[in-house]
């Protein structure tokens, strides 16, 4: 039986594991309202635009997070290369919070697959991680791993590798060049590894406003990717606000 999500779980999962952020929005909105309600004439009108943006960005954001995750049609993975129809060997990286091994695994059922979590509380501090960590328990066999070191895996052993929304949690640019090296040592040469992110640009913004700041730029993941070793085959918009990477190792340092 293919996995079933429930009716807004990926709007859910955004609010539950980010409460924090949207209580302080609310205490922020009810100052204002009280603030305007007290106010001169002359302020009453700039506060309460400043609660109006407040209020649509706050929206603006819950609106696109039930797009991409809920009725984008991301987890039926038409983002998957076509030349990678049936893969021996798979490989998924999650940073504490996995909702694509178990897609996968219904995907390709006959393949071996393998979920890694680089998750580290003492590096990677986001509270909204350890929330969903919480909330779901890890994919069945899932394997801590650091980012500074050899992953469990054989040279050229794995035939389609996955990165879904994980791999940005790795701020330092050496170690996530390094970890991308590693991640291309044992991935096959006709093989893949898929990368799957929002980035640091003006849709995310919009969206998210400040929050686009945890994202990475699109430049930024093309450098990443040229210092791993690795090329660009396919760059896809899943949506206004997704950005998915198909890569293979470059012929060149191969």
């Amino acid at each position: 039986m293919a996995p079933v999500r429930k009716p807004l779980q990926g709007l859910w999962n955004v609010v539950r594991f980010n409460w924090h952020f949207y209580l302080i929005a609310s205490v922020l909105a009810l100052a204002l309202t009280v603030a305007a309600g007290a106010a001169a004439p002359i302020w009453r009108g700039c506060i309460l635009l400043l609660l109006s943006l407040g209020l649509l960005s706050v929206l603006a954001s819950l609106a696109v997070s039930a797009y991409v995750y809920d009725f984008s049609g991301l987890y039926r993975l038409s983002w998957l290369p076509a030349f990678v129809p049936a893969p021996a060997a798979v490989l998924t990286i999650n940073a504490g919070f996995d909702e694509i091994s178990t897609v996968l695994r219904h995907r390709f059922a006959e393949a071996g697959l393998l979920a890694v979590d680089f998750y580290d509380p003492t590096r990677h501090t986001e509270v909204s991680i350890d929330r969903a960590r919480r909330a779901y328990p890890p994919f069945p066999g899932t394997r801590p791993v650091d980012t500074r070191a050899a992953l469990p895996l054989a040279d050229n052993s794995v035939d389609l590798a996955v990165a879904f929304l994980a791999a940005h949690e790795i701020r330092d640019a050496d170690e996530r060049a390094a970890f991308f090296q590693e991640i291309r040592r044992v991935t096959k040469p006709s093989g893949c590894l898929v990368v799957v992110e929002h980035l640091r640009d003006t849709a995310n913004f919009l969206a998210y406003t400040i929050g686009f700041l945890h994202f990475h730029s699109r430049r930024t993941w093309l450098t990443t990717f040229e210092r791993a070793g690795l090329r660009v085959t396919q760059e896809t918009h899943l949506t206004p606000f997704l950005t998915g990477f198909v890569l293979q190792k470059n012929d060149s340092t191969a």
